[in-house]
C-alpha cells in the first residue's frame, strides 16, 4: 500500500475539514490538500519525468509546501529524500550523488545552496514560485500509484557521527507500523487535534503527519518555520489542542518561557519528547510546570519514532513505588515490535544487565541505501543492532545509558555520561550539562563536564565535586567542569558531543 493513501482517504471522508494552516491561517482543506498533490505528481512525472522509485530530495525549513512535496512524491511512487535544511552544501552534495536524486523540491532561501551542492537549475521545483503555484493547481491529476508495502518509500540519511552518513531504507510498510504504533503506544488524534511542526519536518516531527492525515487532523506550520516558545505558547492559546514533538532540549526552553511569563498552558494537549536523554529533574520541572502532557519515545530512523515508548499515564503514576526509576527510562516496547538487550554473540542478557539494544519489527528498516557491508552489520538474524546501551528491568521498561561510542573507559572501568550528567542537574545553578571523555596516558579516559550555568551563576568545583562524591563512586567524578554559553547542538537540539570532544582535543583541560 502507498502511504499516501492515508491521505488519499483523509480526503474522500473529510474533504471539507481544515488541513493545513501557516500560523493561526488556514491554507487548505483536505479535499483541496489532495487535489495539489494528485497535480504535483503528474507534474513530476510528466515534466520532470520522475518514474517509480526515482528519488526526490525535499531541501528546506519548515513550511506548508512541505507537505505537499512529501504526498506528492510518494504519491507519484517515487522515493522522497528529506534533507535537513542546515547541512553545509558538501554535505548536501553528498547526499544527493549517493541517493542519486533526480529532482530537487527547495524553499526559495536555499536555492543557491542546492545549485552550489551541484543540483542543476533546471531540477529544483522551488516551493512558493509562481511555477510551483501553477503546477499544483492546474494540468491534470495523476492517479496515486500503486506500491508493495515493502518498497521503499523514503530514504532517510543519518546524521554521520561516526563516518559519511547512510540512507535508511523507509518502506511503506515501515512508515504504516510507525503510523499506527502512534495510536497504541502514544496518543490518539481527533479531528480537533493539531500537530504543529516546530522540529524540523526532515526528521521525526514530519513522520508524524501520517497519523494525523489518517485522522483527518490538522496540520500547523509555525510562521516563524521553527521553534520559539513564545510562538508556540501563542498557537496553543488561538489553535488549540496542540500536539508536538521535541527534542528534551527544546522542552527544556518551553518550560522556562512559560515559567518565565506565567503563560496560559491549556491549549497544548500532547508534547512527545525523545531525540536525547530527558533528565529526572527537567521532567519534574517539566511535570510541575505543565501538568500530565508529556510522552516520551525512543527511536532511531532505522526503526523510526518507534522502539519504546513512555505512555502519559506512566509518567502521571508517581505514586508508583519505582516512578523515580521508571521516569528515567524510555519506556516499554512498542506494540509491534521486540526488545531485547543483547550481549556477546547476541545473546540476550538476564534482567538489569546492561549490553546492547536490539529490536525487530515491522517498523525495522530494509536496510542502508546502496551499502550492504553497513546492512549486514546493522541487522543481524532479523535484529536491529542500534548500538544504543541499555537494562531491562523485571517490567520491561527500558532504561538507556549512552551510545556505545559515548561510554568512558577510565581505568578499565565503564562510566555511562548520562549518570554523571543526572547527578550534576540536581545543582539548582546548572541549567544544562554534557559529560564527555578526554584521552589520559594514566587512565586511558577521564571525565570531562560542560556546564551551562542558570542565569550565569557559577558554582565552583569543590561544590561540584561534594555534589558527585553525595551520589556516586569517586572514580566517576568528573576530572575537570569547563562552562561554556550554550552546547552546541544541531538543527535537532541533539548536543554534538563529537564537537565537545574535539574542543578538548584542541584544549584538553
Amino acid at each position: 500500500m502507498n502511504i499516501s493513501q492515508l491521505l488519499h482517504r483523509a480526503a474522500l471522508a473529510h474533504g471539507e475539514r481544515p488541513a493545513v494552516f501557516c500560523g493561526a491561517e488556514l491554507v487548505c482543506d483536505y479535499r483541496t490538500l489532495e487535489d495539489r498533490v494528485a497535480r504535483l505528481a503528474r507534474h513530476l512525472r510528466e515534466r520532470c519525468k520522475v518514474g517509480p522509485g526515482d528519488r526526490v530530495a525535499i531541501f528546506s525549513a519548515n513550511c506548508t509546501q512541505y507537505l505537499e512535496a512529501l504526498h506528492a512524491i510518494h504519491w507519484a511512487g517515487a522515493i522522497s529524500v528529506p534533507v535537513n535544511y542546515k547541512l553545509h552544501s558538501k554535505e548536501l552534495a553528498y547526499v544527493l550523488e549517493n541517493s542519486g536524486a533526480r529532482v530537487v523540491c527547495v524553499s526559495a532561501q536555499l536555492q543557491s545552496a542546492a545549485i552550489e551542492a551541484g543540483a542543476h537549475e533546471d531540477d529544483l521545483l522551488v516551493f512558493g514560485t509562481a511555477s510551483w503555484q501553477a503546477w499544483r493547481s492546474a494540468g491534470e491529476r495523476l492517479a496515486m500509484q500503486e506500491k508493495n508495502a515493502d518498497e521503499t518509500a523514503s530514504l532517510f540519511y543519518t546524521s554521520g557521527t561516526t563516518g559519511r552518513p547512510k540512507g535508511v531504507m523507509q518502506t511503506h510498510r515501515n512508515l504504516l507500523a510507525a503510523t499506527m504504533a502512534y495510536f497504541t503506544d502514544v496518543d490518539d488524534v481527533q479531528a480537533h487535534d493539531a500537530m504543529v511542526y516546530a522540529a524540523p519536518m526532515s526528521h521525526g516531527a514530519g513522520l508524524y503527519n501520517y497519523a494525523h492525515m489518517l485522522r483527518g487532523a490538522r496540520h500547523v506550520v509555525p510562521v516563524s518555520g521553527g521553534f520559539d516558545p513564545a510562538e508556540l505558547v501563542g498557537l496553543a492559546a488561538s489553535i488549540g489542542h496542540l500536539s508536538l514533538f521535541a527534542a528534551p532540549t527544546m522542552v527544556h526552553r518551553l518550560v522556562d518561557h512559560v515559567r518565565q511569563v506565567q503563560a496560559d498552558v491549556g491549549g497544548f494537549k500532547t508534547i512527545v519528547y525523545g531525540g536525547g536523554p530527558m533528565y529526572v529533574e527537567d521532567l519534574r520541572r517539566a511535570l510541575d510546570t505543565m501538568g500530565q502532557k508529556f510522552v516520551q519515545i525512543y527511536g532511531q530512523g532505522e526503526c523510526p519514532m518507534t522502539i519504546t515508548a513512555l505512555s502519559r499515564a506512566q509518567i502521571a503514576d508517581s505514586a508508583h513505588p519505582r516512578w523515580s526509576e521508571r521516569i528515567a527510562s524510555v519506556g516499554r516496547a512498542h506494540a509491534n515490535v521486540e526488545v531485547r538487550v543483547a550481549g556477546a554473540n547476541d545473546v540476550a542478557v538476564p534482567t538489569g544487565e546492561l549490553g546492547e539494544v536490539v529490536v525487530r519489527g515491522d517498523p525495522v528498516m530494509a536496510g542502508y541505501w546502496g551499502n550492504e557491508s553497513a546492512t549486514q552489520a546493522a541487522l543481524r538474524d532479523g535484529w536491529l543492532h542500534t548500538g544504543d546501551i541499555g537494562s531491562l528491568d523485571a517490567d520491561g521498561f527500558l532504561t538507556l545509558r549512552d551510545r556505545s561510542k559515548d561510554v568512558i573507559i577510565s581505568g578499565g572501568s565503564n562510566i555511562y555520561p548520562r549518570e554523571v550528567e543526572e547527578v550534576l542537574l540536581l545543582h539548582p545553578q546548572i541549567s544544562e550539562v554534557a559529560v564527555v571523555g578526554q584521552r589520559d596516558a594514566d587512565w586511558g579516559e577521564v571525565v570531562i563536564a560542560f556546564l551551562v550555568a542558570r542565569d550565569g551563576a557559577r558554582p565552583g568545583d569543590d561544590e561540584l565535586h561534594t555534589l558527585c562524591l553525595d551520589h556516586i563512586a569517586r572514580f566517576k567524578r568528573p576530572k575537570a567542569y569547563r562552562f561554556v554559553d550554550a552546547l552546541p547542538k544541531n538543527s535537532y537540539g541533539k548536543v554534538l558531543k563529537t564537537e565537545l570532544r574535539n574542543r578538548l582535543e584542541i584544549q584538553p583541560c
